[in-house]
């Protein structure tokens, strides 16, 4: 499996961006997919994710700022992401995987990072 994410972008605080993330190959009906980014000199951390039933989960520093959604058929997320702030910047990494017992995870997969900057 590969994931494409596109849509980086600089933008101004208070801005909007389009991230989207298109998975080739064969991924499950169970699969969780999902955004984490990593700030400048901190360590990644999981943004948002979404299971094939639309079942939804932000972290609270985005919620009801940024929304996720996902089209199964053409094998896709997107996040869409509103009331930019500087705080927001990093590089942003899309992620699939399955979710298995004791929150083990199998078919792990993670596409390139891609660049978000928001100028204060």
């Amino acid at each position: 499996v590969q994931l494409q994410a596109s849509g980086e972008g600089l933008v101004r605080a208070g801005g909007s961006l389009r991230l989207s993330c298109a998975a080739s190959g064969s991924i499950s009906s169970i699969s969780v997919m999902g955004w984490h980014r990593q700030p400048p000199g901190k360590q990644r951390e999981l943004v948002a994710s979404i299971t094939s039933r639309g079942s939804t989960k932000y972290e609270d520093s985005v919620k009801g700022r940024f929304t996720i959604s996902r089209d199964n058929a053409k094998k896709t997320i997107y996040l869409q992401m509103d009331s930019l702030k500087p705080e927001d910047t990093a590089v942003y990494y899309c992620n699939t995987y399955d979710p298995g017992f004791l929150g083990r995870r199998t078919n792990d997969y993670w596409g390139q990072g891609t660049q978000v900057t928001v100028s204060s």
